[in-house]
């Protein structure tokens, strides 16, 4: 397969992934070796960026998707108004807690947020930015609840490693951890 039908089948995937599209799947896909696929989608990357393009190829959450670039957000977001709900502040809160504590129980998290977490559990649960990762060696053997690929992908992050450093994750930090006052 020559240069400019791997590109654009590279560039095909990526756009047609429902998900982030690992290098490794590219390759498992176009036969091609994992190392040119990840030079084909650095090229297509700086397709987009030499055209001043709306849209972007960004890895995140172990793979490669499309998205379109911050500078033209105000404009999606008029079209996508509505069409993804976001999350209350107490989902926030306790997204935020099992991000930087994972993995964390129930107890744990409503011994630092003070209040009772079902309702937020079940939420985040079902939107799948958490998941039940195993259960603690304790009386009771309670859940431990850790982020998921989704979690990244929602966030914009390649890993949890991107999230910014925290020294104390205290009632009072949280709203610094949000972004608000």
């Amino acid at each position: 397969m020559n240069y400019t039908k791997a590109k654009a089948i590279v560039e095909a995937l990526i756009f047609a992934s429902p998900d982030p599209i690992s290098p490794k799947r590219i390759a498992e896909l176009t036969g091609l070796a994992p190392s040119t696929a990840e030079s084909l989608v650095k090229d297509i990357q700086e397709k987009y960026k030499r055209d001043k393009s709306g849209i972007q190829v960004v890895f995140v959450a172990g793979g490669y998707e499309m998205t379109t670039r911050p500078e033209v957000a105000e404009y999606v977001a008029k079209l996508n108004v509505g069409v993804r709900q976001g999350l209350s502040r107490p989902a926030l809160e306790t997204l935020a807690i099992i991000a930087y504590k994972q993995p964390i129980t129930r107890p744990e998290l409503e011994s630092i947020r003070g209040v009772r977490v079902d309702s937020v559990l079940n939420t985040l649960l079902e939107r799948r930015l958490i998941r039940v990762s195993g259960r603690k060696k304790a009386p009771g053997r309670p859940a431990l609840y850790s982020t998921t690929p989704v979690f990244l992908q929602w966030f914009g992050l390649s890993s949890l490693d991107d999230l910014p450093p925290l020294t104390d994750l205290s009632s009072s930090s949280l709203p610094n951890i949000l972004g608000s006052n």
